[in-house]
C-alpha cells in the first residue's frame, strides 16, 4: 500500500507499507485441517471470520492457504529449483519493472494506480474474457480488479512476458480471498 500523509507543517510525505499476516480459519486453528478436526461451531467460525473486515482483506494482494505438510513430502529427495535461479528470475522481473517505469516515480507494479494499470497491463483476449468472468462471478470490487491486474502483471514479468495472458490472470485470481471459505 502507498499512502500520502499530511505533515503538521503543511508538507506531505509518502509511505509504503507491507502487511504480512497469518490468520487461522477459526478460533481453534484447525479449520480445514485434514488430520485434526475443528471443534468450533459454524456460528463461532462465522463470527471469527467476520472479525477481519472486507475492505481490509480487499487491500491484501496475495492470500495463500498453507495446509499441513506431511512428513513424506518434507523428507523426499527430489530436485527443486535453487534459490539462485529464483533470485535471478526475480531480479530480471524487477529490472523489467524499472525499465517500464523509467522516467516516472514508480519502481514496481504494486505502485500503479488505475491509469497506469490501463497503460501497462496489456492483456490478450483470453485474459480479458477471464477477468470479465471473474468480475461477474466473484463480485470483485474495482480495487480488487486493479489488484488482480497488477499482480498478473508481476506474474507475467516473472515469466518474462510482455503481454498478460489468461494463465497469468488465473494465477492472480487464485490469490484472492476465498469467498465463504
Amino acid at each position: 500500500m502507498k499512502d500520502e500523509y499530511l505533515l503538521s507543517r503543511g508538507g506531505t510525505t509518502n509511505s509504503t507499507k507491507n502487511l504480512d499476516c497469518y490468520l487461522h480459519g477459526c478460533p481453534c486453528g484447525f479449520f480445514s485441517d485434514p488430520i485434526k478436526e475443528c471443534v468450533c461451531s459454524p456460528t463461532a467460525i462465522a463470527r471469527y471470520q467476520k472479525r477481519m473486515s472486507g475492505p481490509l482483506l480487499d487491500r491484501i494482494d496475495i492470500h495463500v492457504e498453507v495446509p499441513r505438510v506431511d512428513y513424506e513430502k518434507l523428507s523426499e529427495k527430489r530436485s527443486v529449483e535453487s534459490s539462485a535461479v529464483i533470485r535471478a528470475r526475480v531480479q530480471e522481473a524487477r529490472e523489467r519493472q524499472l525499465r517500464r517505469f523509467a522516467g516516472s516515480s514508480f519502481t514496481c507494479n504494486a505502485e500503479m494506480g488505475p491509469a497506469e494499470v490501463r497503460a501497462f497491463c496489456e492483456h490478450d483476449e483470453a485474459a480479458e474474457r477471464l477477468i470479465k468472468a471473474a468480475m461477474q462471478q466473484l463480485h470483485l470490487s474495482a480495487r480488487a480488479y486493479h489488484r488482480v491486474l497488477k499482480l498478473a502483471r508481476s506474474i507475467a514479468d516473472l515469466a518474462g512476458s510482455d503481454i498478460i495472458s489468461a494463465t497469468h490472470i488465473a494465477e492472480a485470481i487464485q490469490y484472492r480471498p476465498k469467498v465463504g471459505r
